[in-house]
């Protein structure tokens, strides 16, 4: 009885796991796609351009990536540092860095 509890707990948790990945696929793929369609319209720097502004800055940290917030054109650029993340809010448009949160 135990055996079976454990087996169908285990298939459920499994069967949430398959189910929530490709939906964070998805998402993470509309993030890049509208970044993309911004800077190819003229309305926003690369990702590239941007990391190599920041990521200097960060020495001694570990970059964790980015996210891509669409409608507010805002990266946020992750990182971790002695077991503290800490992230980086940069303006899409201009490639300002807006706040840094640690």
């Amino acid at each position: 009885m135990l055996k079976k509890l454990f087996l169908s707990g285990l298939i459920a948790a499994t069967s949430l796991a398959v189910v929530s990945v490709p939906v964070q696929a998805v998402q993470r793929d509309n993030e890049q796609k509208a970044a993309r369609a911004q800077m190819m319209a003229g309305k926003g720097k690369s990702l590239r351009s941007i990391e190599n502004k920041v990521l200097p800055r960060m020495a001694g940290s570990q970059y964790l990536g980015p996210e891509y917030d669409p409608s507010a054109q805002v990266y946020r650029l992750k990182f971790i540092q002695k077991g503290h993340v800490i992230f980086v809010d940069v303006d899409g448009r201009t490639g300002a860095i807006i706040r840094e949160r640690r």
